[in-house]
Order: C-alpha cells, then structure tokens, then sequence
C-alpha cells in the first residue's frame, strides 16, 4: 500500500515505477538491503524508491531489473520508459500553488489510465462537474481562500476534463450515489445545468454514468467513494485512489485491488442502467 501525506508529493508516474519495482523484487525474494548495495545505495532509498518519493536514475533501474532477472528486452522497455515519462513534469505542474501535494499523483495517473471507474457519495465527479458546479463545490471547501485562487482550482478541475475529449481518452465509468445528484450545490439551477450535463456527456461513448438509487437500501460501499484506475500496459498494477480529509491512499497490492473491484462490481450490478440512468436525472432535475 502506498500512502502520500501532505509534503511527500510523489508524481503518478513514480508510483507505478515504484510499484512495478516493489512487485520484481519480492517476486524475486530479494531483500531491500540486498537491492541497495546492487544500486550503491542503501535499504532506506530503495523504500522511497518503490512508494515513488524519489527521482529515479536510469542507471540504477537498468540495475535493478538485471538483479531481479529481467532480460526480455519487451519488458526492459516498459520500464525504462517509465522512468523517462516519470521525469517529466505535467501539465498541473503550473497549478502548483492550488494543488495539494498528495492530490498531484492522481492528476498524473488520471492522465495515463486507459480506464477509471469511479464511485462518487457527496459529489459529482470532478472529471464531469460543469464550471458553474465546480466553483460551488471548490468554494464551499476552500474557506479563506480568495477569488483568484478558487478561480485557479476551477481552471484547473476544467483542465483535468480534456482527458475525456478525444482520441486516445480513457473510459470512464462512473457510479454516482443519489444523494450527490439531489443536493443542491450552488443552487437549483446551477444544479439543473450540471444534471443535463450528465445527461448530454452520456453521449460520448467512452463516459458511462450509473445512479445507485436510494431504493436500494444498503450496499457494498458504504465505506465511501473510491476510484479505480487501469492502465495500457498489462504489467503495470492497478491502483485504488481513496481521498481523506488531508491526505490519499493509493493501493497497488493484488488482494486490495480485488477487495475493491469485487465492490465495484457489485455497485454496477444494482445500479441504474445506462438507459435507466437519463431518465432519472431528468426526474431529479424536475424534482428540484
């Protein structure tokens, strides 16, 4: 389990690297000790190495996957391009100022999976929130903040939602609990606009929204909302993004990620449909 603190501000492509790293080495039975004399370094750097809180040397990861008997040249690939993309600073990196550090991984991964399924309690997802909806809901939880600065966490939460648009776009699955959609953030028309949103993003073929319906009573995920992400190459793990308060979770471990996907599953599977879900926001938006 990987978990980011404010401060520790590792990007989302470091996280899988680390990740990718942690999963050669204990299959290989290799003590972090171990690996860190293989690198010059010590047990301590291999650790920050694999939660994705340190910059990595191509020459230390070469390294490192000789020692774990990688030799496939296919699978050296995949992880030596890890570590350049991992370098690269992103887009949200000028968003610095308004971005909270344990948030900053997630942009990344959000850029890089090839699906995100999402279970969203008290709001709607920010990848589909309206600009209007946006600034209500980054408002009510910015107290002290200036109109500049919620001006730039709305632009960016904006910026966020181009990785829907266009080729090469992940898919997004969404599940929204009822009560997200009922309560008014920002008034009622504010609301009405962000509920026909819903219902016109439905239109794009990758983006599919299911409402769990106060009908149903009790579910698997009364825990509260979580979001899975996959990504292109099958050897990279899946990550399950959890949000707190201050601070993330981001689980990579096999039997974590199952544990929510099985919940998923079951979200989806007495959800509304697709074809149910329009027709309920259109009654909610009525019943406002």
């Amino acid at each position: 389990m990987t978990q980011t603190q404010p401060g520790s501000g590792p990007t989302a492509l470091r996280i899988l690297l680390g990740s990718q790293l942690r999963k050669l080495r204990e299959t290989k039975g290799i003590t972090r000790d171990e690996a860190g004399e293989v690198i010059r370094g010590s047990e301590s750097k291999i650790s920050r190495m694999e939660l994705g809180r340190v910059g990595f040397k191509e020459r230390d990861v070469a390294d490192l996957l000789t020692f774990y008997g990688v030799e496939e040249a296919q699978a050296r690939a995949v992880v030596m391009d890890l570590v350049e993309r991992a370098n690269e600073p992103g887009w949200w990196h000028r968003f610095n100022d308004v971005l909270p550090t344990w948030f900053q991984a997630y942009v990344g991964l959000e850029e890089a999976a090839a699906r995100i399924r999402t279970y969203e309690v008290q709001f709607v997802p920010g990848l589909l929130q309206t600009k209007e909806y946006a600034r209500a809901v980054i408002t009510a939880g910015a107290v002290g903040a200036g109109p500049e600065e919620i001006a730039r966490r709305v632009d960016l939460r904006l910026g966020r939602q181009r990785v829907l648009d266009g080729e090469g776009g992940p898919m997004f699955w969404a599940v929204i609990d009822e009560a997200a959609l009922r309560r008014p953030i920002g008034g009622v028309e504010v609301m009405r606009g962000q509920l026909q949103h819903l219902i016109d993003l439905m239109n794009q073929p990758n983006i599919t929204i299911q409402i769990m319906p106060f009908s149903f009573g009790g579910h698997a995920a009364e825990g509260g909302a979580f979001s899975i992400l996959r990504f292109q190459d099958a050897d990279l793990p899946d990550i399950v993004y959890v949000e707190q308060l201050a601070s993330a979770l981001y689980l990579d471990k096999r039997d974590e990620v199952d544990r929510y996907g099985e919940v998923m599953e079951r979200l989806c599977a007495v959800s509304t449909t697709p074809d149910e879900t329009a027709g309920m926001l259109r009654q909610i938006m009525l019943d406002l």
